[in-house]
């Protein structure tokens, strides 16, 4: 077993295709489909389905992809420590968030204290944030649902309860709360499955008997928000989230008081990375403040 062919297969399996794999690694498609060959047949394995479309992992290649994601990071770490004079001069940070609005003061600090550190900041609901930890796409995330097990590295940042909003010339932008029942009659624009504050909220709807079923279902937070500034509907977000939009209107909802709880995160085995511990540091100390 030799690491170029370890590395050919890992950079194959994280790209999904041999021909981004190559260009990752700055090598030929030929060259990178070879080394995994050889990998196949000397040990008699399939790694990957291949087809003219896509190529997929295999029971086996989906396992030997764990092992090499810990054998790469470790690597990752050992540089680390190595170049520990460099390590807050440069580099690179990957956040992925369900809300960029709970990093903004951390992010400003954070880059004025280590202004050679680019930050990377991609938007995801629950689901994929926890994904792309568990892949290594990311280092960072920040999700409205602290996660259950002892794999992660938690900083809770804040706790707010979910309102509901509507535009500023909306029949129901002059009430200041609404039940449930009354919710569930209107026009309701939801995010899509898998974001924390819909699945809550759709909880706490059915514990009081209440279908709430919404007419536009749309991707992330701002598609909401816009569209419920249009006038098309009554949305949902955290207090936290709902920030400062003239257009905008927020209701309270008369029920059983339901919590977003917002969270720093990080898989605990990456936890000791430089540029990660002086970002949970920081944050850390200004929730402190």
């Amino acid at each position: 077993m030799r690491y170029v062919q370890l590395r050919a297969f890992h950079q194959v399996a994280i790209s999904g295709g041999f021909s981004r794999a190559a260009e990752a690694l700055f090598l030929t498609q030929p060259a990178i489909s070879d080394q995994v060959r050889k990998l196949e047949e000397e040990y008699d394995v399939l790694l990957f389905n291949r087809n003219k479309k896509q190529v997929t992992l295999t029971a086996q290649g989906q396992r030997l992809l764990e092992i090499t994601h810990r054998m790469f990071e470790t690597e990752q770490q050992a540089l680390e420590l190595l170049t520990e004079s460099r390590a807050l001069r440069s580099g690179t940070l990957r956040i992925v968030a369900d809300a960029a609005h709970h990093l903004l003061h951390i992010l400003g600090a954070f880059r004025a204290r280590y202004p050679g550190v680019q930050v990377s900041l991609r938007s995801g609901n629950t689901e994929s944030v926890i994904g792309n930890l568990y892949s290594y796409e990311a280092d960072l995330g920040v999700l409205g649902e602290v996660p259950a097990g002892r794999d992660f590295e938690i900083l809770k940042l804040n706790s707010t309860p979910i309102i509901a909003f509507v535009s500023a010339g909306h029949p129901l932008a002059a009430r200041k709360s609404l039940t449930l029942t009354q919710l569930a009659q209107e026009p309701l624009v939801m995010r899509e499955r898998g974001s924390k504050t819909r699945k809550k909220l759709e909880d706490l709807a059915a514990a009081s008997n209440v279908e709430l079923k919404p007419v536009i279902e749309a991707e992330g937070r701002e598609a909401v928000r816009e569209i419920v500034a249009s006038g098309a509907g009554v949305g949902f977000v955290s207090a936290a989230e709902f920030g400062h939009d003239s257009r905008l209107v927020p209701i309270s909802i008369n029920a059983p008081e339901t919590l977003m709880d917002e969270a720093l995160i990080c898989l605990r085995e990456r936890s000791g990375g430089k540029l990660v511990r002086a970002f949970l540091d920081m944050a850390r100390s200004m929730s402190n403040d």
